[in-house]
């Protein structure tokens, strides 16, 4: 239980430092980690269907748009399919293209209920590197962690 306790108490001291309305922000390590070691605990990676079809998927996450694609409009049924597929007991782990998106999506979802958020720093891509691209810098997928493409 150290490493689960060492890594929910290191989120929750950035997300307090960030002043953060949910638990806490995670590394994509720590957050590969704990769902590893939380029993129960979920992914929900707030992508658009079109970033999970060409950029690519983490396997047994929970896919729920925030913005929709496409067009970019908020999803307004967000709350409802986060309720029908993720437990508000649940760890959940919310993940986006670079860790911005993630944050709104943890935020309401702390406001509906969801007690036990968390937000993934760097996203799946991470930030543009020098020419605009990203994949380069940070996320999910530069840090080695399980993904699929297509």
């Amino acid at each position: 239980m150290g490493k689960l306790s060492d890594t929910l108490n290191l989120a929750r001291e950035r997300g307090e430092a960030l002043n953060r309305p949910y638990q806490g922000e995670l590394t994509p390590q720590e957050a590969y980690t704990l769902l590893q070691l939380a029993p129960g605990a979920k992914l929900v990676d707030v992508r658009t269907r079109a970033e999970w079809d060409w950029v690519g998927r983490v396997p047994g996450a929970v896919e729920i748009e925030w913005n929709q694609y496409p067009g970019g409009v908020r999803n307004p049924n967000f709350l409802t399919e986060l309720k029908r597929q993720v437990d508000p007991e649940s760890l959940v782990i919310f993940l986006c293209r670079s860790g911005v998106r993630s944050i709104g999506a943890a935020t309401a979802a702390t406001e509906s209920g969801y007690a036990n958020c968390y937000n993934v720093l760097e996203g799946f891509e991470g930030d543009k590197d020098a020419n605009g691209h990203r994949g380069n810098i940070g996320g999910w997928r530069k840090a080695g962690l399980p993904w699929i493409q297509g």
